[in-house]
């Protein structure tokens, strides 16, 4: 009554839009808040039927472990997605400059040797790759074979990639080259036999037609297999050798395939992509490592979102076990309805209450579930409680877990949503003969 009384107070004072939008928001208000008040009553209230109460549990339990489930699995998701993408990093540039049209391309112009010397720049590393036949005593398969120049070594996260031998490219002995595990494993290839070479045979580019041994149309050398790097399938089936021999083999003096740069740490990769993209001119493709790798990237957002859809769908059949509540709520207050429509309540403030009631049941389920899983995180991320199978201790021991707080205001407004159009159908069916019961009491 008090704060009626100061805004009629304030009123007289005021201009007359303020007074006309005041009239309505001060009786909306007062609506509200006498709605949330009796929910709240109702929500902790003894009720004549025990059966009520029970239901009302269950259906915030079965929020709750949707809502927890919902986050954990979209936290785990997180954590794979970082593994694999990081799995990724090291084989994949951070910028890749690729010729538009052909195969290779002249990288001696003035905007890419100033690129070379440019600040922001940490590796700028020139690429020639192509396929090539490579055989190891008695065994043969064809791969792809990837010259890199020394930059390529300034990747501190190569080692991490290498599965068996040492990532050398070239010392005392002359060249040197890390074979992937796919061609390794087919090949038989020893790493520590200091005297059995890997053999690799290239096509000519100017082939003789009146060549009559095979042999001589192919470009044939010898290199020595220092380690065994494995990332995934499409990598391990290829080799890493240095540029200057990539050159020999594939009969190419000075043009090359790709260019991959690697920044300094803080460098913005969007901003710089978009300048060397306006620099280089549009008979280079300039990709970031979500464009090198969008498969894998839609792969890892379709499965993520096949997951939420599907755990959704579970959440809302929890969601909807509200209007059970709520109907069995609304026969136990019957007598409390009519006496407030009796008493000038309208129609849409007993929804409200309904409304108010079903909403609380439910998001009190879905903060709780999202402080599980907010738990779990912990727990999982510190302590490592879910273990992965032993095969896979090489890559990470337990499963790996990421947090993100879009996912869980993602979980909160799904909840939300369908918690609203559950507890406003509830709230329907509550006045829906409220005429007939005002005259029979």
């Amino acid at each position: 009554m008090m704060d009626n009384v100061k805004w009629m107070m304030v009123l007289p004072q005021s201009p007359s839009y303020v007074i006309h939008i005041t009239s309505y928001i001060l009786p909306i208000f007062t609506a509200v808040n006498t709605s949330f008040y009796i929910a709240k009553r109702y929500l902790f209230a003894k009720k004549s039927t025990n059966a009520i109460n029970l239901i009302s549990g269950i259906s915030m339990v079965g929020v709750m472990v949707g809502s927890a489930a919902l986050i954990i699995i979209l936290s785990v998701f997180n954590g794979l997605e970082t593994v694999v993408l990081n799995m990724f990093d090291t084989i994949t540039p951070q910028i890749a400059i690729t010729p538009a049209k052909g195969k290779t391309f002249d990288p001696n112009t003035p905007y890419f040797n100033q690129l070379k010397k440019n600040k922001d720049v940490a590796a700028f590393t020139e690429v020639l790759q192509e396929n090539a036949l490579l055989k190891y005593n008695n065994k043969q398969a064809v791969g792809m074979v990837k010259g890199v120049s020394p930059d390529y070594l300034k990747n501190t996260k190569l080692d991490s990639t290498i599965k068996e031998g040492h990532f050398i490219l070239h010392n005392r002995s002359g060249n040197n080259a890390v074979i992937g595990s796919g061609l390794q494993s087919y090949l038989a290839v020893n790493t520590v036999d200091p005297f059995t070479e890997l053999e690799i045979y290239s096509p000519k580019k100017n082939i003789s037609p009146n060549s009559l041994n095979p042999a001589d149309d192919f470009v044939a050398k010898n290199i020595r297999v220092s380690g065994v790097f494995e990332v995934q399938q499409e990598f391990d089936n290829g080799i890493i050798v240095p540029l200057d021999f990539a050159r020999e083999l594939l009969g190419e003096d000075k043009n090359v395939s790709a260019i991959e740069i690697n920044l300094q740490p803080g460098v913005d990769i969007d901003n710089f992509q978009k300048e060397v993209i306006e620099k280089a001119g549009n008979n280079y493709e300039v990709q970031n490592q979500a464009q090198q790798n969008k498969s894998l990237y839609h792969i890892l957002n379709t499965e993520k979102w096949a997951v939420y859809i599907i755990l959704t769908f579970i959440l809302i059949i929890a969601i909807f076990n509200i209007i059970g509540s709520l109907t069995m709520l609304v026969i136990d207050k019957v007598k409390d309805v009519a006496i407030l429509s009796s008493l000038g309540a309208g129609k849409k403030l007993i929804k409200r209450i309904f409304l108010f009631e079903g909403m609380m049941i439910t998001m009190s389920g879905c903060v709780l579930g999202l402080i599980i899983g907010l738990i779990f995180y912990y727990f999982q991320h510190t302590y490592g409680l879910i273990k992965m199978g032993e095969e896979n201790k090489t890559l990470v021991s337990s499963y790996p877990i990421g947090l993100k707080w879009k996912d869980f205001i993602l979980v909160f407004v799904t909840v939300g949503i369908f918690s609203f159009l559950a507890s406003a159908l509830s709230s329907n069916l509550s006045v829906k003969k409220i005429d007939q019961i005002n005259q029979s009491i």
